[in-house]
């Protein structure tokens, strides 16, 4: 059996929920996950706790507030203008709060999330692109299947 690396690749199930005990992620009643460790599929805290597991671990970690997915930053709240989604070719209407949006990487070759918080009148859009369980509490389970 390998135990899990820094450059492991994984065949997993995984669940990520925050202290609500709602999934964000669960892969348990679908196909398993299959990743890289160092990829940025999982958050290097979340990546950390997976290090000296081997095939057919099960575990269920506690991450304090903050751990896995860092503070939640309130310079990560911006409006975004209308002509800003046009010209990034997002959909100008039909938003709602609590709606996630993906933005271009200004390199062009990937891209990012946000959260609607608020829509104004003129058609800006307030997006929160902290983390939704940035600052917050995690429970991380996980089955591990394969380490290559």
């Amino acid at each position: 059996m390998n135990p899990v690396a820094p450059d492991s690749f994984l065949t997993l199930h995984y669940r990520l929920s925050g202290p609500d005990g709602r999934s964000l992620i669960d892969t348990f009643a679908a196909q398993p996950a299959t990743l890289s460790l160092g990829s940025g599929a999982l958050s290097p805290a979340l990546e950390a706790q997976l290090l000296g597991l081997h095939d057919g671990a099960h575990a269920v970690i506690e991450l304090p507030a903050g751990a896995a997915f860092g503070e939640r930053q309130p310079d990560k709240v911006q409006w975004v203008a209308r002509t800003l989604l046009q010209r990034l070719g997002l959909p100008l209407q039909g938003h709602a709060v609590g709606d996630v949006l993906q933005f271009p990487t200004p390199d062009g070759l990937g891209h990012y999330a946000g959260t609607v918080c608020q829509l104004r009148p003129d058609g800006a859009l307030q997006i929160d692109f902290n983390h939704p369980l940035a600052g917050q509490p995690v429970r991380f389970e996980v089955q591990l299947i394969a380490v290559l």
